[in-house]
């Protein structure tokens, strides 16, 4: 069965109503279980190790790191981020980026895996913003690079907001490729520039979204062939996603995942599958358009694999 990545404390105690949805970690969780895609003995979910401030610091500035973990960060550094400090929240966030380094691995060597959690894009080396405090997708990237697991890591970043700190962040990392798909008059206000950026206008709909996908993709593909693809599949493309301002249908987004996931599969290229964002006041529903593309990798890895 497909390799799953998750861990108990993704979800923390959080205020119900918070526009992050921090419930939708072990909804996600439970949800997959529900569809049989986790195994009786539960042998196909692994579960990943806290990171310590020593090994983030391998791509996040330090004295950041420590200010995070200690709760002494200015307030005005701490309001960018968007979420209220708690040890629980400290806990998961120093956990799931080890699940992303971890789901790539087992790519690596499975073929494709899928982390439950994933794609906090908007943390910078020394600051936190958009309701992320670790990126995950620089930290594993650079990882791989610097144990020699790979010598390419392309991240293609699908959720509706630019990767601007995964941008910024890579900017100069040999090996690592970034390309951002995403709504060009939307959060981040201030962008980095990405290895590729493609900005796409408001209200974009299914067919075109899902052409410029495809194509972006394939030529990415065909000119990299990268070692590993980590794929950012963001929800909050959704066409009534509360912060999203795309009218992409749940058929497109399914479409798009099949897309994604097949070009990298049909090459041989591993594939590692990351949630990303999405907003929604109803966190089943929620958790449940994160699911779609553990269920979309599960029948793939059944048919590659």
């Amino acid at each position: 069965m497909l390799p799953l990545i998750y861990h108990p404390n993704y979800s923390c105690d959080f205020p119900e109503n918070h526009r992050f949805v921090m419930s939708k970690f072990v909804r996600l969780y439970d949800y997959v279980v529900s569809s049989g895609l986790v195994s009786h003995d539960n042998s196909n979910v692994f579960v990943p190790e806290k990171a310590s401030i020593q090994d983030l610091s391998l791509v996040h500035d330090k004295q950041y790191l420590t200010e995070l973990a200690n709760n002494t960060m200015e307030p005005r550094a701490w309001r960018r981020i968007g979420l209220p400090w708690s040890e629980g929240l400290i806990e998961r966030t120093f956990t799931a980026p080890n699940g992303t380094l971890l789901a790539a691995r087992l790519a690596l060597k499975f073929g494709m895996s899928s982390h439950l959690a994933g794609g906090t894009h908007h943390a910078h080396k020394d600051f936190g913003s958009g309701f992320c405090l670790i990126n995950d997708l620089a930290y594993t990237a650079v990882k791989l690079l610097d144990n020699k697991e790979v010598s390419s890591v392309l991240i293609f970043d699908c959720d509706v907001h630019q990767g601007d700190g995964t941008a910024a962040m890579l900017k100069n990392i040999d090996g690592a490729f970034t390309c951002s798909i995403h709504c060009e008059k939307n959060f981040p206000f201030r962008k980095h520039k990405s290895n590729l950026d493609v900005g796409l206008d408001k209200h974009t709909e299914d067919d075109l979204y899902l052409q410029v996908v495809s194509s972006t993709l394939d030529s990415l593909l065909n000119k990299l062939s990268p070692d590993l693809v980590i794929y950012d599949a963001g929800v909050d493309i959704w066409q009534h996603d509360e912060l999203g301002h795309l009218d992409i249908t749940l058929q497109g987004m399914q479409n798009r995942d099949e897309r994604v996931l097949t070009a990298c599969l049909s090459r041989h290229i591993p594939v590692v599958t990351v949630i990303g964002g999405g907003y929604d006041k109803d966190h089943q529903r929620l958790a449940q358009r994160h699911g779609q593309v553990v269920e979309v990798a599960s029948g793939l890895y059944h048919q590659f694999f």
